[in-house]
Parts: structure tokens; sequence; C-alpha cells
């Protein structure tokens, strides 16, 4: 029904919230075993969110001369900085995170980015998620190129899985990746641009499973199977985390109960849009500071929810570009350049800011308007691959890239 080349090439299937039981785990991974590994747990957050409030630099004058209205009052102001280093500070509405920070395993890269300057949405996060700024004909993600880096006898067909509506950018290629949708809409995306097959979810599997997936794919199908009818809401988080009522926070939520399930998970992918705030921003409370709410809550919740497994895991948060320096007339930000980035867990050496700081007097701007960027994204992505996931020559999943120098925030 299906030929391996179709079926595996290029896409992912939509699947289901998953909440895993015992019973069936053992059975999905036997060849696998439960062994512990390394987890990567990207986020991406879409609509460029505003780096400069979200880390302030409470610290530079010309912070609060750009933005009048929506700067983050200083450190001990009502609703003021959280303050980091004297001179960076977090958000208020992201308190949940500054324990991280403390427990030094949260690392910020500021002034962080692409060196292509397009303020377009769908080119920067096209170049993002294919680590090929600048380049429209890359057919594959830079977290499907660490799959071929990286194979394995041991590899399930649960190593990489998108709590998302479709595979991201990122992760597609022609190693097979996940992308799991609502409860009940089960199928087989063929492509990425294809049309999900309608077929019913027993038809396909009892076509497919034996002649495509062999053994461990015919015991993945099988858990799927018997998981359709689970209730996610069985999933108890543990430690006290408490995710946000979101789609953003279910979709953490699920990372964390397939992080448990050892099924095989080593990247795992989610993201949390309303970031493109041109009107009305807010400062301390607002719009964005809602995003910012819901965004910390939730990997403080993960982290906290995964306990001690967080010495094997890493959370990588992105953005495709950050927002002007000044205030526009409309009380946001309009589409900028330099960003920040957060590093999460594993071997983090946390509680630094990492990248040189390239201030924000007018002429220090890019374009005489923007953050400059001093850090390639792909220097932050490679030091994550290398340190953390154990590739030591990443040229195939950073093709061009010849910067191999260490920002320094992954121990050993």
């Amino acid at each position: 029904m299906f030929s391996r080349r179709v079926f595996m090439k290029n896409g992912g299937m939509a699947l289901l919230s998953l909440g895993f039981a015992p019973a069936f785990l053992a059975r999905t991974v036997e060849a696998a075993g439960a062994a512990r590994r390394k987890v990567l747990i990207t986020i991406f957050q879409r609509g460029a969110v505003d780096g400069l409030n979200m880390v302030i630099p409470f610290g530079e004058t010309d912070y609060y001369a750009a933005r009048p209205s929506i700067a983050i009052p200083r450190p001990n102001a009502a609703d003021g900085a959280l303050d980091l280093d004297g001179f960076f500070g977090l958000h208020p509405r992201l308190a949940p995170l500054k324990p991280l920070w403390d427990a030094r395993s949260l690392a910020i890269v500021h002034a962080s980015g692409s060196p292509d300057g397009t303020r377009s949405h769908f080119d920067a996060q096209d170049y993002m998620e294919s680590a090929t700024p600048g380049v429209k004909s890359t057919q594959d993600g830079w977290l499907n190129r660490y799959l071929h880096a990286k194979e394995h006898a041991e590899a399930t067909p649960f190593r990489a899985v998108a709590l998302a509506g479709q595979l991201p950018r990122s992760l597609q290629g022609t190693a097979p990746a996940l992308a799991i949708g609502q409860i009940g809409q089960f199928g087989i995306r063929a492509g990425r641009a294809t049309e999900m097959v309608q077929a019913s979810f027993e038809s396909e599997y009892a076509a497919a499973a034996d002649k495509v997936l062999n053994r461990t794919g015919g015991q993945a199908f099988d858990a799927v199977r018997m998981l359709k009818a689970a209730d996610p809401a069985k999933y108890q988080p543990e430690n006290g985390a408490e995710y946000p009522r979101s789609g953003y926070g279910e979709a953490l939520r699920q990372i964390a109960q397939l992080v448990k399930a050892d099924v095989g998970l080593e990247i795992a992918f989610a993201e949390a849009g309303g970031w493109d705030t041109h009107v009305n921003q807010g400062g301390s409370t607002g719009q964005l500071g809602a995003r910012l709410d819901d965004f910390g809550r939730g990997i403080a919740a993960l982290a906290r929810d995964l306990g001690d497994r967080m010495a094997d895991i890493v959370i990588l948060t992105m953005s495709e570009f950050g927002r002007a320096v000044a205030e526009n007339g409309n009380r946001g930000t309009d589409h900028g350049h330099g960003n920040a980035m957060m590093i999460i867990g594993g071997h983090v050496r946390g509680g630094k800011v990492y990248g040189r700081w390239p201030g924000l007097a007018r002429e220090q701007r890019y374009d005489g308007r923007d953050l400059a960027v001093t850090t390639d994204f792909r220097s932050v992505f490679a030091e994550v691959v290398r340190g953390h996931l154990g590739v030591t020559d990443t040229r195939s999943i950073f093709p061009k890239f010849t910067d191999t120098s260490k920002l320094g925030f992954i121990g050993s």
C-alpha cells in the first residue's frame, strides 16, 4: 500500500496526544531498552519575540530613551526587571524562570540571530529552521540532519517528535519524524506537501506495519493503536508542576510524558505564537507580558515535572528575529534583528548572559535601528549538538558554517 520511500522519506505521522502506561512501553522499545538518553527540547517563539523586553538591558541608558512607554523599569522599581547580573534582567512575568537562573541551569545568549538581514517572518523562520541563512533551496531541516549525523541501531519511531499540527521545517527531511496532532486525528503523512491519507488507522497499520516498519515499528504502531483511547488528562505531573492551560502548555506536558515513557525520544519540538507585537505591546503588563507569563510558566513546569531527568535534557528557545530598539507610534515594536536565546538544563553553565553586547546607541545599531547580531544562531545550535548531543563533526548539520568557536554554555 505504501512504499518505504513514500512512507519514510520526508514525512512524519500525525498522531494523537499521547499518554503512556507501562504495559506497552516495554514492547514499544524492546529492541532499544529503557536506558536514559540525551534529549533536546526545542521551543520556537514564532512571530519574533521582543528580546529587549524579554531579557532587559536595564544598564543601558539608550534602552530607556528609545522606549518611553514600553520599557521595563529597573530592578527594585514597581514591576521592575528581575536583576540577573547587574546589567541584564528578566521580564517580571518570567519570574518562574528566575530559580533556574539562580541554580545556574539557565544560560542566555543575547544579541544572537541570523547573519541574513531579512525582516520577513516566513524567510527568517525558514532560514533558522534549515540553519542555512539566505539560502532558500535547502530541502531539509537542521534537526533532521542531526538524525542522520547520529544514526544508531537503537533508534525508535519515537526518536523525533513535534508537538505541533504539522511537521516543522526543522524536522523535515529524509529521516523519519513524528508530528502529533489532536486526539483522534490519525493518519500517515507521506511527505512535506502531501495531504493526509484518510483511511482508517487500523487499515494503515495492518497494511504498512510489517512491510515498512519492521518489528520495532510494528511495536510502535501497536502502542499508538492502544493509546488511541487513552486519556491524556490521566497524566499527573510530578513535583508540584503546574502547566499553563494553553496549547503550548499542553504540548510541554505531553513532552514530559514522552520523556518519562522512555520510548527513545531524542528530539522534541514545541512552539508558541503571538509575539508579533506591532501595536500596544505593553511593558511589564499587557500583551507581551501575558505571552511571557505563559512561556515562562510552561518551561518552569516542564523542568520541575522532569526533576532529576533534567540532567540529561537541554531546553533550547529561539525566535526568527527580534524587534526594533525604538518603540513605534502605536506603542509597539517593528521587526528587528538581534534577539535573545535561552538554554536550560543538562550540563548548562547557567547564571550567565553569553555573547558580546553591541550596545544600543544609534551608531551601534544594525541599520541604525536594531540590536546588532554578534552571535550567529548556528553557533548556539552547534554548541548544543556538540556539547549535549555528542556529535563531534557538525559540518553535515550546518553546511558552509565554519565557525567552530565555543561560547562555553555547555559543560562536560
